[in-house]
């Protein structure tokens, strides 16, 4: 499981969605354009795309909290890079 791209947004306050990631769960899935939630305690979680008014995907806990950790790790390494 890894993070292929991770695109911070200017996005600012609760619930704000900081940054849009695309991941790679194994060899055989991909998911794109899962857009990376601060929730208002200041938790961080990661959501699908909507595919008309229903998710196209949902997470366990245990694997959308996965998936946040390292979109966030991905984040800041890229904000790292940058300088």
């Amino acid at each position: 499981m890894r993070i292929l791209y991770a695109h911070p947004t200017k996005e600012t306050g609760d619930r704000a969605c900081v940054a849009f990631v695309d991941v790679e769960l194994n060899e055989h899935v991909r998911l794109y354009g899962l857009r990376l939630v601060r929730q208002p305690d200041g938790q961080h979680l990661l959501y699908a795309p909507q595919a008309g008014h229903r998710r196209a995907a949902t997470f366990s806990k245990l694997l959308a909290a996965r998936l946040a950790e390292l979109a966030l790790a991905a984040l800041g390494a890229a904000s790292h890079a940058g300088h």
